[in-house]
């Protein structure tokens, strides 16, 4: 590749260097302490050569102009159906996007220090790694399809990440608070692809941008409020906001990068990128003005009655993100823009020092203002975060958790008995008998069940019979003798002058 074609490589180097990490740690050669130099080389420098390839097309952009977009084939061809692959290559895509490289490069080099001897080290640049590389996408994606993947990716790595110490209930719940909130953006998310191209015929975000205009006021503001949804769960505005407090479980750095500089701006991020469809839909963006002056004031209002550094940071991030979308509801797009850069940029270093700050503070902490300790119901309410989050788990997580349990009951009362399957005692009875020595067929019920019991009587006797037989049995001789025949093929296959004979054999085949 080369020139602007490069701009592919920002996302695919972290994906790739996860996937390395992932197969070494499997591999057992990046495990442990001993493991942590491969690991920390290969989630660092390939983050170095992403960032080194935007600052190149930064300058190419400034020298020549940016050329708008970029297109390298397609993802995903079904008749008529086209998800192309490619890149945004604008002033706001690579303005933002060399400021997420930036970010996510100083944040796994200071993981690299900051996890050190964690049992998760490996397990944590890895989740790493998937978010940085999903993040590039959402930010260079050239059309809303791979904006979508950018999208899961960053949700899922992030899932990971809030429930690192899944040892721990808290950690766990926690992560389910955030991976339902999301599922409701992303169902939205879905529908705004849906509809762009079923009304537009493309999912790409000029041709959004171009045939927009196109559009009745209504069918506008349906198209854009699948991804305002999306936006407003993924930036935590309200009624999304309690998961938001709630992911700090993480380890530090991931707060960083996710909750404070990077993951909690692609909402805005989103909305700054429909921008044509916004402003064919005034209701819509009067929605998104009340509810980021209300998430604004909420996060203002909460923040001031925190006690520990990072969740006054998180409150304050959460007012700072509503000021964004209330921004974008008034048409500020471009300032929205300048206030997401400036503010992830600032309150990465500060979570990135939380932790220095908290060991520096010897003191109280500071008390209230004194006219908010004046109103005892606000400060009450304050101080209980509105009760949304009791709210958010009666309305999202306790569903879940039933719907888990039910589901659980169907396949253990109704699919386990359809195929036959033993119930819990009875395999809990088999498995111990097991452990005695006694064997014994497992018993099946239904034609399936049946039908596999059978077959595990006659599999039984095969082994008995043949393989198992005292002495060996003739089966069991036959398999030896064809055992050293083999290693004898492979020894001669090890000498060189067999394997250049085998070599050319194969060339003469082809030929």
């Amino acid at each position: 590749m080369s020139g602007f074609e490069l701009i592919a490589l920002a996302p695919l180097l972290p994906l790739l260097s996860a996937g390395l990490i992932a197969l070494l740690h499997l591999g057992g050669v990046a495990r442990g302490e001993a493991g942590e130099p491969w690991t920390a080389r290969l989630a660092v420098w390939p983050a170095a050569l992403a960032l080194l390839i935007l600052l190149g097309l930064d300058l190419a952009a400034l020298a020549g102009g940016t050329p708008g977009s970029v297109h390298l084939g397609y993802w995903l061809v079904s008749g008529s159906f086209e998800v192309a692959a490619s890149f945004m290559l604008d002033a706001l895509a690579l303005g933002i996007g060399s400021l997420v490289a930036l970010i996510a490069f100083l944040t796994l080099r200071f993981s690299v220090d900051y996890m050190h001897r964690e049992p998760g080290f490996h397990r944590f640049f890895i989740a790493m790694c998937l978010f940085a590389g999903g993040m590039q996408l959402i930010v260079l994606a050239g059309n809303a399809g791979f904006t979508f993947i950018g999208w899961e990716l960053a949700g899922v790595s992030s899932y990971l990440l809030i429930g690192y110490a899944y040892d721990r209930p808290t950690a766990t719940g926690n992560a389910l608070r955030a991976l339902v909130t999301n599922r409701i953006g992303d169902a939205g998310f879905v529908l705004g692809l849906a509809l762009a191209y079923a009304w537009l015929g493309s999912l790409e975000w000029p041709a959004i941008a171009a045939q927009s205009q196109q559009l009745t006021s209504l069918a506008a503001a349906l198209l854009g409020l699948g991804f305002v949804l999306a936006a407003l769960a993924k930036s935590a505005q309200l009624p999304f906001s309690p998961w938001l407090a709630r992911a700090l479980e993480g380890p530090t750095p991931s707060s960083a990068i996710f909750y404070g500089a990077l993951m909690v701006h692609a909402g805005v991020y989103l909305v700054i990128r429909l921008e044509p469809v916004l402003e064919q839909a005034p209701a819509l963006m009067g929605l998104l003005a009340v509810l980021g002056a209300l998430t604004a004031l909420y996060g203002y209002l909460v923040g001031l009655t925190q006690t520990d550094v990072k969740s006054a940071l998180i409150f304050a991030t959460t007012a700072q993100v509503g000021l964004m979308f209330l921004a974008c509801g008034l048409g500020w797009f471009e300032w929205a823009a300048w206030h997401l850069a400036l503010h992830a940029a600032f309150r990465a270093w500060q979570f990135l020092a939380a932790p220095s700050y908290m060991h520096l503070i010897g003191g109280p902490t500071k008390p209230v203002p004194e006219w908010l300790a004046q109103w005892q119901g606000l400060y009450t309410a304050a101080l209980h975060r509105f009760w949304l989050e009791p709210m958010a788990d009666w309305l999202l997580v306790r569903p879940s958790r039933a719907l888990a349990e039910d589901m659980r009951e169907i396949d253990e009362q109704v699919v386990s008995r359809m195929v036959g399957l033993p119930e819990k005692a009875r395999a809990a009875a088999i498995l111990e008998q097991s452990r005695q020595g006694v064997d014994e067929v497992v018993r099946g019920r239904g034609a399936a069940g049946k039908l596999l019991e059978w077959v595990a009587e006659h599999l039984d006797h095969f082994e008995r019979r043949l393989v198992l037989q005292a002495g060996g049995g003739r089966l069991a001789w036959l398999l030896h003798q064809l055992g050293q025949w083999l290693v004898a093929v492979e020894g001669l296959l090890e000498r060189p002058r067999y394997l250049l004979l085998l070599i050319m054999a194969t060339l003469i085949v082809i030929l």
